[in-house]
């Protein structure tokens, strides 16, 4: 069993910050990538920022130079810095990971259960 948990949502007025984390916690034997998602009401879920075991990062166009993605090998916890928030980036906010378990060469795309995001104007 594996398991994603999201911290860190809040209600926070524009241009102000919040740091969401995500830690993965089961057997897991690997974590490859991990990576920050959002839904907004009536949108498609959308790539926030993603990062690799080696710390190569990769953000959506409308988070670059405001948010920042970090993680903790040691801890299996995912980070996303997000300042100067804007009110379209009221959503929820998913964590997800690329894994594999111990004694299995499947490679599983897991996700957490979201946190809601709302910044106000």
């Amino acid at each position: 069993q594996v398991q994603l948990v999201e911290s860190g949502g809040d209600l926070v007025q524009a241009g102000g910050s919040l740091r969401l984390s995500c830690a993965a916690s089961g057997s897991i034997f690997s974590i490859y990538a991990m990576g920050w998602y959002r839904q907004a009401p009536g949108k498609q879920r959308e790539l926030v920022a993603t990062i690799t075991k080696g710390a190569n990062a990769n953000y959506a166009d409308s988070v670059k130079g405001r948010f920042t993605i970090s993680r903790d090998n040691a801890k299996n916890t995912v980070y996303l810095q997000m300042n100067s928030l804007k009110p379209e980036d009221t959503a929820v906010y998913y964590c997800n990971a690329a894994l594999s378990r111990y004694r299995s060469s499947s490679l599983e795309i897991h996700w957490g259960q979201g946190t809601q995001v709302t910044v106000s104007s």
